[in-house]
């Protein structure tokens, strides 16, 4: 099988993969090429994109290659996707998820000293999106869960690994870029809002009276 073979090859794999694939597995679908061979590969369609003005290229993202449209279309992306565009983490869960990423592993008490409130509602609804995950327990008393960010983290955010984190002085544009859009609080930010509320009049409710 000659390189243009293989190069077709590749190209159908990530053009039909909906997630980032790692050399290692396709080199477990092309038994004859090592991961350097890949890569190669891979690099020889991003100059061929290049070179034909091509509207997309591949990505190296969470460990693994993916195919994204460029920038500069994204407007004209957008505009057949209105109906499914992703939904956006309500500040309580950017926030959050900043601190598992930036302090990973850490407890739920940990994350709720940072934060200054409770965090259970939002915690779960990172769980939910897989965006963290349980790493371990911690080892001490009660055993709590430990979290962590996962490969859909990196994914949501365009990041190659945890290296690619911005610096903790650029955090905050990050986040506003992530919240910015109409202006308006998606439904299910209010949701998470109003969720975090309310796990916060039950932790006054249950306190001890002094």
């Amino acid at each position: 099988m000659n390189n243009n073979n293989y190069k077709s090859i590749v190209e159908a794999m990530l053009f039909a993969s909906d997630g980032p694939l790692s050399l290692s597995r396709i080199g477990s679908i092309l038994k004859d090429l090592k991961p350097g061979e890949i890569k190669t590969v891979i690099d020889e369609l991003n100059q061929g994109y290049e070179t034909r003005n091509q509207g997309f290229a591949i990505r190296e993202i969470a460990s693994g290659y993916q195919m994204y449209t460029l920038p500069e279309y994204a407007f004209w992306v957008d505009q057949i996707f209105d109906h499914c565009k992703k939904q956006r983490l309500s500040q309580a869960a950017l926030e959050t998820l900043a601190i598992v990423a930036y302090k990973q592993p850490l407890i739920r008490s940990e994350v709720e000293q940072i934060r200054g409130v409770n965090c259970e509602g939002v915690l779960h609804t990172l769980l939910e999106k897989s965006l963290i995950t349980v790493v371990g327990r911690e080892k001490r008393a009660g055993r709590p869960l430990l979290y962590g960010t996962t490969k859909e983290f990196l994914s949501y955010f365009g990041l190659r690994s945890l290296e690619d984190l911005p610096r903790m002085e650029d955090l905050e544009s990050l986040l506003q870029q992530e919240r910015k859009g109409d202006g308006s609080e998606s439904t299910q930010g209010k949701e998470e809002r109003i969720e975090e509320q309310k796990s916060e009049s039950l932790l006054v409710d249950e306190a001890p009276l002094s």
